[in-house]
């Protein structure tokens, strides 16, 4: 059986949990809501679908060439709510507690850090799967590396739900998305192109570049020169939109070990911040203690 490895977009995870969770906090007043959700998420994860490896990968800001390439990239997100960043050390302190390996790296966004630990574990045989709701990462969707909304956890997508969703296939998602841009992201699409435009074109010629090549083939004169005056920013987004599939820095899987939980720190942990809960849960059955000593510290398989 190939192994079966779960990574998860620890940063989008953590804002889901903080806005899904609201007035949550320990009796001296520290907020823990963002904390009890990450954790609930995180353990319906493990439950459903019961991963040998699992490793957890954070925002470490944005890369150069992308800010290069675009200095308003991201540029309108808010700064983050000052109860979600005194959290983030107990998020830190949880996954050490609960002995699930995670990754920071700087100047590394965690979608990049995503597809490289993906692309390399299905070259080497594995299932992985994806925990993100990022529209982005569906671009890595293949026979052997699949999508799990954190909030969903009955949900796989895998090329041919890809489709259903959007009306392409994953190897076209970047082509889509650089037509219909990313607001999350701030970035801009071709003017006037919405995702259903998007699809008609992708579907018809099969390609970004080939819409533009072939757009004399198009009937209408109004979406000719929506492609004609859109084509310098949708390239641009491709640019922007590909995931790199080899972060330098990103440890080999041989160097992650399998989750290894302490059951006396979690129970301690549990206590300092009231999340009594999930003391009297079962923790989701756990991998086998890897054969090689764990990795030596290098702060790759660190969050702060």
């Amino acid at each position: 059986m190939p192994e079966s490895i779960l990574i998860v977009d620890g940063t989008a995870v953590a804002y889901r949990a903080f806005y899904a969770v609201r007035g949550l906090s320990t009796r001296d007043g520290r907020p823990t809501n963002a904390l009890f959700g990450f954790i609930r998420m995180l353990r319906q994860l493990e439950t459903q679908w019961h991963p040998e490896r699992m490793v957890v990968a954070f925002d470490g800001g944005s890369p150069a060439d992308r800010l290069e390439k675009c200095p308003d990239y991201k540029a309108q997100r808010a700064p983050m709510p000052d109860d979600l960043r005194s959290q983030l050390p107990l998020l830190n302190e949880y996954l050490e507690a609960a002995g699930i390996p995670m990754i920071r790296i700087d100047h590394q966004e965690a979608d990049d850090v995503m597809a490289t630990l993906a692309a390399r574990a299905a070259r080497d045989g594995a299932v992985v799967r994806l925990a993100t709701s990022d529209k982005d990462l569906m671009q890595l969707v293949d026979e052997r590396i699949r999508i799990v909304p954190p909030t969903k956890t009955d949900v796989e997508m895998d090329p041919g739900a890809v489709e259903a969703k959007t009306g392409v296939r994953p190897e076209q998602i970047v082509d889509w998305l650089a037509l219909i841009g990313d607001s999350a992201d701030n970035i801009p699409g071709v003017n006037g192109i919405g995702p259903k435009t998007a699809t008609r074109l992708i579907g018809r010629f099969g390609s970004l570049t080939a819409c533009f090549d072939r757009a004399q083939e198009i009937e209408s004169a109004g979406l000719r020169e929506k492609l004609r005056a859109g084509r310098a920013t949708a390239e641009l987004n491709v640019e922007l939109m590909t995931l790199n599939r080899d972060v330098p820095g990103v440890p080999s899987w041989s160097e992650i070990p399998p989750p290894a939980p302490d059951p006396e720190r979690l129970r301690a942990f549990f206590e300092k911040y009231e999340l009594h809960r999930f003391a009297a849960e079962p923790a989701a059955p756990r991998a086998a203690p890897p054969q090689s000593p764990p990795p030596s510290s290098s702060g790759q398989l660190s969050l702060f």
